[in-house]
């Protein structure tokens, strides 16, 4: 007798349903894996899609320490070294002047000539006599004093009131307000209050005064202001200034260790060099002057 189904009688339709799903249970057709970073992008009007901002940092510069070159008790037999050298290296420096150093001798008038003619050079009123090296006498009598150094500003024509004391490490700038003498204090107010601004030093360049030779290197000295920076032991933070003395400079062997200083100066990128001018608390007048 024949056994006969309800789809038609075929026994191997009776059995493909079970065997297709145990084939697609175990063996699966194709398989979808989501990535795991979709990124959605987003077009702007045009249809493009956007560039990407591209963000700028810096760094903000840091700020250079200044360093003020000056020279006094020019014009003498030093000046004119000094000079050529400074205007060879290119270097800012000032130049405080003796009044009566002027009018001593006609190449002491030609050296003055060449300084109001130089580049880069500030001049600067130290007064007319020097204290005829009689400092202590000198300032007993402010009047005198500021009569004094009247007469080298009048003289010389000098369009600037920043000025140094002979003999003296005095500062009236602002409210900067030192003297190294107390017995020099009337004389330095009171040329003060007569419109002169006042300028010591920070760090000198010593010299011996029987040879004129002087006693530091320029390598070693160069030592000595990485250290006064380093210690913050000046007037003004970050601000330095350097006395030396015209005269020193006569003999080739000290004028090369005053080219070596500047050159020295010149590889070192935390240090700016700048004329008394730009020292803070220098009236701006004189800036608008220069």
């Amino acid at each position: 007798m024949e056994t006969s189904s309800d789809d038609g009688g075929d026994p191997a339709a009776a059995t493909f349903p079970k065997t297709l799903l145990l084939l697609l249970l175990f063996f699966p057709i194709a398989s979808y894996t989501p990535q795991k970073h979709a990124a959605t992008l987003v077009l702007s009007k045009t249809g493009q899609a956007p560039k990407a901002a591209t963000v700028h940092t810096s760094r903000p510069k840091k700020q250079k320490k200044k360093l003020y070159l000056t020279f006094d008790d020019g014009p003498n037999r030093g000046t004119r070294n000094v000079l050529h050298i400074v205007q060879d290296e290119q270097v800012p420096v000032t130049f405080f002047l003796v009044g009566e150093h002027v009018f001593a001798s006609a190449v002491q008038a030609q050296l003055w000539d060449s300084l109001q003619t130089a580049h880069q050079v500030e001049l600067c009123n130290h007064s007319y006599c020097h204290a005829n090296n009689r400092y202590e006498r000198y300032y007993q009598e402010p009047d005198s004093v500021v009569s004094d150094f009247t007469r080298t500003r009048d003289s010389l024509h000098l369009n600037n009131p920043v000025s140094r004391t002979p003999g003296r490490n005095i500062w009236r700038i602002d409210s900067l307000h030192f003297t190294d003498l107390k017995k020099s204090a009337a004389a330095a107010d009171s040329l003060q209050r007569a419109g002169f601004v006042l300028m010591g030093w920070d760090l000198e360049w010593h010299f011996d005064p029987k040879t004129m030779d002087v006693t530091t290197t320029a390598a070693d000295l160069m030592k000595q202001i990485d250290s006064v920076f380093h210690h913050n032991r000046t007037r003004n933070k970050d601000h330095l200034v350097l006395l030396a003395h015209d005269q020193v400079y006569q003999k080739s062997g000290d004028s090369l260790q005053l080219r070596e200083l500047l050159q020295l100066l010149k590889q070192r990128d935390e240090y700016e060099l700048s004329l008394v001018s730009d020292y803070p608390g220098v009236p701006d007048t004189l800036r608008r002057i220069r």
